[in-house]
C-alpha cells in the first residue's frame, strides 16, 4: 500500500503534466491566431482563352481586422502589380475583380495571362504578420485552321511530302493527317489499310513524306492541328497519282533528235551554196589593175590622154 506521502507526490506530478500541457496548447492557441495563414484550393489552374477563371487565395487565420492584400503577376521573371491599394492595375484592369478576401477572379482570359502569380497578406497585429502563395495560370489557346500544303499530281514511283502548320495554338499544336476521311496512322504497319504505304508521319511538325508513291496513295488529304483547348482542320485537297508514260517520252526524245538533225543538214546545206558567203563582188567594189613595173604614166598639157614618161629596161 502506497504511503500518504506517495500519495501526494503523484498528485503533484499529475498537476505539473496538466499545467505543461495547458501550457503548451495556450502557447499553440496564440501563435496559431497571432499568424496569418493561407491556402489554395489550386495551385496550378488551367482556362482555356476567354473563359474565367479564379486564382483562390484563402485565409484560414488571422486576427488583423484589415490586413493588407496584393496580387503579383510574374512573368519572365519580371512581377508586376495586379491588385495593390485595393485596386486592380495593369492588364487586368478592366477584366478582373477581387471576391472576399483575397481571391482573384479574372473574367476574360486571354493568352497573355499565362504567369505566375503571388496573393501576397500582411497583417501587422499578428505574431507571423506575412504570408504568400504562388499560383501558376495557363491559359489554353485553340488552334487556329492550318495551312496545309501537297502536290496536286505524283507520279508512280516518286517521292512527295504533304506538309501542315498552325502557330497560334498553346499548347503547341499536334497534327494528324487524313486520306479519303480515314485518320492515317503514325506507323503504317499498325494498319492493314495503310501496311504497304511507305510513309512518315511526323505529329511534332505536321509534314507526312512518301518515299514511293503509290496508285492507292492518290484521293482526298486534310490536316487537323489539335491541343488541350480544342482543334481545327484546314480543307481538304485532292493528290492525283499517275502513270509515267515511257512510249511517249521516247517518241518526244525521237522527234527532238529528228528536228536537231534536219535544222543541222539545213545548215551545211547553205554553206555549200553560199548563202553565208561574208563578201560579195559588185560593180562598186571594182578595182584598177596595179600600175605595170617599170612604166610612169605622165599626162601631158594640150592633151588628154597618157604617154610614156620613160623607156622601157631591158
Amino acid at each position: 500500500m502506497y504511503s500518504q506521502t506517495e500519495h501526494c507526490i503523484d498528485f503533484k506530478m499529475a498537476l505539473t503534466r496538466l499545467a505543461c500541457f495547458l501550457v503548451l496548447l495556450s502557447t499553440h492557441y496564440f501563435f496559431t491566431v497571432l499568424a496569418v495563414i493561407l491556402r489554395t484550393t489550386d495551385k496550378a489552374p488551367w482556362a482555356n482563352e476567354f473563359d474565367s477563371i479564379e486564382l483562390s487565395c484563402l485565409v484560414e487565420s488571422i486576427s488583423t481586422k484589415n490586413p493588407r492584400i496584393e496580387w503579383k503577376k510574374i512573368k519572365n521573371g519580371e512581377p508586376s502589380y495586379v491588385y495593390f491599394e485595393k485596386k486592380i492595375s495593369g492588364d487586368l484592369e478592366n477584366r478582373a475583380r477581387i471576391r472576399e478576401p483575397a481571391t482573384l477572379v479574372i473574367t476574360n482570359t486571354t493568352r497573355s495571362d499565362t504567369a505566375q502569380y503571388r496573393c501576397e497578406v500582411t497583417a501587422t497585429n499578428d505574431q507571423k504578420s506575412f504570408d504568400e502563395i504562388l499560383i501558376q495560370l495557363v491559359v489554353r489557346v485553340k488552334p487556329v485552321t492550318p495551312k496545309c500544303s501537297l502536290p496536286k499530281s505524283v507520279p508512280v514511283g516518286k517521292s512527295a511530302e504533304l506538309g501542315c502548320v498552325e502557330d497560334e495554338g498553346f499548347p503547341k499544336s499536334q497534327y494528324q493527317w487524313f486520306h479519303n476521311n480515314e485518320e492515317i496512322p503514325d506507323d503504317p504497319k499498325t494498319s492493314p489499310k495503310f501496311f504497304n504505304s511507305s510513309y512518315v508521319l511526323n505529329s511534332e511538325t505536321g509534314t507526312l513524306k512518301f518515299s514511293v508513291v503509290r496508285k492507292e496513295d492518290a484521293g482526298q488529304y486534310y490536316c487537323r492541328a489539335k491541343n488541350d483547348a480544342g482543334y481545327s482542320e484546314c480543307s481538304a485537297q485532292i493528290m492525283e497519282v499517275y502513270d509515267i508514260n515511257i512510249a511517249g517520252i521516247v517518241l518526244g526524245v525521237l522527234v527532238v533528235v529528228v528536228v536537231l538533225l534536219c535544222i543541222t543538214v539545213g545548215i551545211c546545206c547553205a554553206y555549200k551554196r553560199g548563202y553565208f558567203a561574208s563578201q560579195k563582188q559588185t560593180g562598186n567594189n571594182y578595182k584598177a589593175p596595179a600600175k605595170g613595173d617599170g612604166v610612169d604614166y605622165v599626162r601631158t598639157e594640150d592633151e588628154g590622154d597618157f604617154r610614156h614618161k620613160s623607156s622601157f629596161v631591158i
